[in-house]
């Protein structure tokens, strides 16, 4: 039997998902398919009788916005909810913007595997010069944060985002996860993958096959020492789970020239 119940959530398809461009740090609002995915990922979660006491998520806006449309749909949404630029996606670094079938068919599949599953190679470094410097790093919602703005990074490999996120776990949502609270994270693919990398002690070298799909809601069970209880489970019709992970990870690939 589970002491502690969390379940985790990447946001729904955000229109940069779409265009298979990497979006990281810049502010996205979800698609038409990204508003679907999160409604009937509320809806599902309803028919399983979740009741969450608590929401967390990232500062950025698909995060919050599939979290919304997820109470909503579960008539929970008076729910609180704490955002942290802590839990956000992952900083690409000079690859935002940039286009992940067009960057493999330049540098090779496997450099762009490595730049986007791997566990501790940083690409390079956002620059002043990046035409979207300038709209993440004066972005009112980073004044706010627990961090003076030199301090936010240039770019991130998924070790650094899960240094970064560890102490938010460790210091507001360990707690009240073990007050009893039933908890949605509703983050992005980086910070869900470095979060159960550390809850699974999944090694260096298996993450880099951990894909998450859209929209899909990840039930973890823990016990009292918040170790899990069995791997992490997958809610919802597994074949389409299982094409929706293979449309993740077809977005590294060369794209096939249609004759």
């Amino acid at each position: 039997m589970a002491k502690y119940r969390l379940v985790l959530l990447r946001h729904g398809e955000g229109a940069w998902n779409k265009e298979n461009r990497f979006c990281s740090w810049v502010d996205q609002k979800l698609s038409s398919d990204g508003i679907k995915e999160a409604q009937n990922c509320g809806k599902h979660l309803k028919a399983l009788g979740f009741e969450f006491d608590l929401v967390f998520t990232s500062v950025l806006s698909r995060s919050i916005q599939t979290a919304w449309l997820v109470l909503e749909e579960m008539g929970q949404e008076w729910v609180p909810m704490q955002s942290s630029w802590r839990l956000n996606e992952r900083h690409y670094g000079a690859l935002i913007g940039l286009n992940r079938a067009e960057m493999a068919l330049n540098h090779g599949e496997e450099q762009v595997k490595i730049w986007r599953r791997s566990y501790d190679v940083t690409p390079p470094p956002i620059t002043e010069s990046h035409p979207f410097y300038e709209e993440i790093y004066n972005d009112r919602r980073y004044k706010c944060s627990d961090v003076s703005q030199d301090s936010l990074p240039k770019a991130e490999s998924l070790k650094d985002v899960l240094d970064r996120l560890l102490p938010y776990w460790n210091e507001k949502i360990v707690p009240e996860l073990k007050s009893g609270k039933m908890i949605l994270i509703s983050a992005h693919g980086n910070s869900s993958r470095a979060l159960l990398k550390h809850v699974e002690g999944i090694s260096d070298e298996d993450i880099i096959n951990v894909t998450l799909p859209t929209g899909v809601p990840i039930l973890l069970e823990l016990d009292e020492n918040l170790r899990p209880l069995g791997p992490h489970q997958f809610l919802g019709d597994q074949e389409a789970i299982q094409a929706a992970i293979k449309k993740v990870e077809d977005q590294g690939k060369v794209k096939a020239v249609e004759k």
